[in-house]
């Protein structure tokens, strides 16, 4: 869509460097631009404003996601320069900021299997919840209670917005902190089921996760994995929850949730532990 909406403003040289996927977000699109494109930088946001219509703003991302907070820096190429946005899934309404806090419409697939998953009276802890959205899809389905942490207080205060103004079965509990100390001081031994999404860290987590785990509970370990083959990705993480784990664990399964390079891939192994 981005190389057809752009095949009159850049040559078919021009256009093969340039990344066709972007992301459209509620009224916003982020686009990711090489190099050797950015001189037309503005003329390709100026494009994209006039042919996606239900866009308000253009922002081409400067930096990758990084640091404690999950932000990342984005420049407003066309439209308004607020990165503040609605987004709609599987029925919830979410308040997202696209710079300031973590969020992917990338994740969407996993989201929804993860809610599946949560069964009536669960107990979760979703330790890096960035706006609640694994949270809130896992509540509104079932009757179960999550506990959604994350560092960053403006995660943290759009996801209760975001709890507000969604229905739920269940109920989420949005709390702003280090997941590793909020664990330790509130939380060991109480979920069912927890969530790591913080794939490039969560060897550094792992031992607050299964510290928040029931004997017996589930434990969701993303991680990010290099493969030289695709089908080997979800293998080779297992093999790595393996070394780093201090329990013993049953593999109920893995997978690839995403690409994230060439031949690089986000992973997710889900096990039971036995304390």
């Amino acid at each position: 869509m981005l190389k057809k909406s752009l095949e009159n403003v850049l040559s078919p040289e021009e256009s093969g460097e340039l990344i066709s996927a972007f992301d459209q977000i509620g009224d916003i699109i982020i686009v990711r631009i090489p190099d050797s494109l950015l001189p037309k930088k503005g003329v390709i946001g100026k494009t994209l404003l006039e042919e996606v219509k239900v866009a308000r703003s253009v922002f081409y991302q400067a930096s990758a996601v990084e640091g404690d907070f999950r932000t990342r820096n984005l420049e407003v190429l066309a439209g308004e320069d607020n990165t503040e946005t609605e987004y709609r899934e599987f029925g919830c309404r979410f308040t997202v900021d696209v710079e300031n806090a973590f969020f992917s419409p990338r994740l969407s697939t996993e989201r929804e299997r993860i809610a599946n998953l949560v069964q009536d009276g669960e107990v979760v802890t979703n330790m890096f919840a960035g706006v609640g959205m694994f949270s809130i899809m896992a509540a509104k389905k079932k009757r179960c209670t999550v506990y959604s942490l994350d560092i960053n207080p403006v995660a943290s205060r759009l996801c209760e917005k975001n709890i507000k103004q969604n229905k739920m079965k269940g109920s989420v509990i949005s709390i702003n902190g280090d997941a590793a100390k909020i664990v330790e001081e509130r939380l060991q031994d109480r979920s069912d089921r927890t969530l790591m999404l913080l794939p490039e860290r969560s060897d550094e987590f792992l031992e607050s996760a299964i510290s928040a785990t029931k004997d017996g509970g589930m434990i969701h370990y993303y991680s990010h994995i290099h493969a030289e083959r695709k089908a080997d990705a979800g293998k080779l993480s297992e093999r790595r929850y393996l070394q780093a784990t201090p329990v013993k664990s049953e593999i109920l399964g893995s997978k690839i949730v995403r690409a994230v390079g060439p031949r690089y891939y986000q992973t997710v192994v889900d096990v039971k532990i036995s304390k």
